[in-house]
């Protein structure tokens, strides 16, 4: 079995490569990093270390093809690939999109198109880069043969530093979810993937627990003056106030889509271990980056905050206190976070807070936000 995956950072090489390594696939990686692409030929394989423990996986099975100089090979190996994955980051879809669209139009049988990015769609958005890269005719001829499903990716690489450019530090745990609708031809045999009738929940399922919690970790955290994710852990207060903030996103979770009680508070525990392991910790400044962003009525502070309300008609305090903590987050290095104290210093974090979210002024959550400016501690 033959596999094509673009993007040989670290999620590209400890992540999907390494599963597929796991199912015997002879994976082809491309990227730009030349330095990479050229230790990838010359080794053909490299050591996954995984971290808080002295376990060591080895992949092998692997080469590399520079996207920049060896498009013809990339191309070509597309068009014999098993299966296509990514791992790029959403912003590059749009330039790989070209390569894998050539290659997807030299095959003569179906196959399918993995994104595992950290967003929702991945693959149907860069299905659609694809689709534009195609003449009007062979758009139902790619549609008809080429799946595109989308998937729920999670795992944990740390910031690293390796004398082998190869090696890469990832946590154990890992969630690669995949929509099995969409699959064309027969499912990929990857032990490391669970298919699934319906992404949604997963999808929700990471944001409001790991995306969430580490949100507010990452907010309380810097509010206290603490540096990294482990330290604001280290802090009753703020491990206390993260299990409560993740009791209430749990609880949307299960009345939304039937999750176990039992099941998914075991769930909440294993990715507050993840986040307590002292070899995956994070700068808060990082995880906390890009505040409006966060800050968003469809992300992952405020969307459950509303659920929440709606579905149990009660005011979600402990997501409140963190949203107040993120509005009163500053970082002088992260433009949003000057931009966001810009908006707060020139209006109130009230004001600033319904302006991001397009709130009115009487909605609960707003209410609940205002009150919570007293009680951040």
């Amino acid at each position: 079995m033959k596999a094509v995956h673009f993007g040989a950072g670290n999620i590209g090489r400890g992540f999907i490569g390494a599963l597929l390594s796991e199912a015997d696939y002879e994976t082809t990686f491309v990227d730009v990093n030349e330095k990479v692409i050229n230790a990838l030929n010359t080794h053909g394989e490299y050591i996954v270390e995984l971290a808080g423990t002295d376990a060591t996986e080895k992949v092998n099975n692997v080469s590399g093809l520079n996207s920049l100089n060896e498009e013809d090979k990339v191309i070509e190996a597309v068009s014999k690939a098993d299966l296509i994955t990514t791992a790029v980051g959403p912003q590059i879809l749009s330039l790989v999109a070209p390569l894998i669209a050539k290659g997807l139009m030299k095959r003569g049988r179906p196959g399918n198109v993995i994104a595992c990015e950290n967003m929702i769609g991945g693959s149907t958005l860069l299905k659609g880069h694809v689709l534009e890269e195609v003449g009007a005719e062979e758009k139902p001829l790619l549609d008809e043969h080429i799946g595109f499903p989308d998937a729920a990716v999670d795992r944990i690489v740390p910031n690293q530093v390796q004398n082998d450019p190869l090696t890469v530090k990832v946590e154990p745990y890992y969630e690669w979810v995949v929509e099995k609708g969409a699959v064309k031809g027969g499912i990929p045999e990857i032990q490391g993937i669970t298919f699934v009738d319906d992404l949604t929940p997963y999808i929700e399922r990471k944001l409001f627990t790991v995306n969430t919690g580490h949100a507010v970790a990452a907010y309380l955290g810097k509010y206290k003056g603490y540096s990294t994710i482990k330290e604001a852990l280290e802090d009753p207060s703020i491990k206390q106030r993260l299990e409560g903030v993740l009791s209430e996103t749990g609880k949307v979770l299960i009345e939304k889509y039937g999750f176990d009680k039992d099941q998914h508070q075991k769930y909440i525990q294993t990715i507050i271990k993840r986040f307590e392991n002292p070899d995956l910790s994070d700068e808060v400044t990082r995880v906390g980056r890009g505040p409006i962003r966060k800050l968003g009525a469809g992300d992952r502070l405020v969307k459950p905050a509303l659920e929440y309300i709606d579905l149990f008609g009660e005011k979600p305090e402990q997501l409140a206190h963190v949203v107040a903590a993120a509005l009163s987050y500053k970082n002088g290095d992260d433009p949003e976070a000057v931009e966001l104290q810009k908006m707060v210093d020139e209006n109130g974090h009230v004001e600033a807070f319904k302006q991001i979210t397009q709130l009115e002024e009487g909605h609960p959550f707003v209410q609940a936000v205002h009150q919570q400016f007293e009680n951040i501690s």
